[in-house]
């Protein structure tokens, strides 16, 4: 499978940054995750099922929600988002094997236990820094 998610943030329902990889980030990861939580919840009272994707510039952010959790993407908007989604959804699969829900039940909200999760999922996040290189 090809490697089209940038950056990743994977979420709680109220907004606590879990894990993030983004390689130029532009706004502090909990502050993201607050802000894609007050998107959601302003989309849930629009329509059902809430916030799925939106575009901005050049990305396209796409928010899968599993597990009472929300895993949120960015990629090019070049890529299909059927392409996508696949790619999000083992990741979010990968993530609720090694986490599952009682996990959270005696989780001490100390967000540094999920730093080492990019170890687990390498194969599925896109490496810019490979791709300028491969690009010459």
């Amino acid at each position: 499978m090809a490697k089209l998610i940038q950056d990743l943030w994977i979420l709680t329902e109220n907004g606590i940054t879990l894990y993030h990889r983004a390689f130029d980030p532009k706004v502090n990861d909990q502050l993201f995750g607050s802000l894609m939580s007050a998107l959601n919840s302003f989309a849930e009272n629009l329509v059902e099922g809430g916030l799925s994707s939106f575009e901005m510039s050049n990305k396209r952010f796409n928010l899968l929600k599993k597990h009472n959790l929300f895993f949120v993407s960015n990629s090019s908007k070049k890529h299909k988002e059927k392409k996508i989604i696949p790619e999000l959804e083992k990741v979010a699969d990968i993530f609720t094997g090694l986490y599952p829900n009682e996990f959270f039940d005696t989780w001490d909200n100390d967000v540094s236990i999920f730093e080492n999760f990019e170890k687990e999922i390498a194969d599925e996040l896109e490496d810019p820094i490979k791709k300028f290189w491969n690009g010459f």
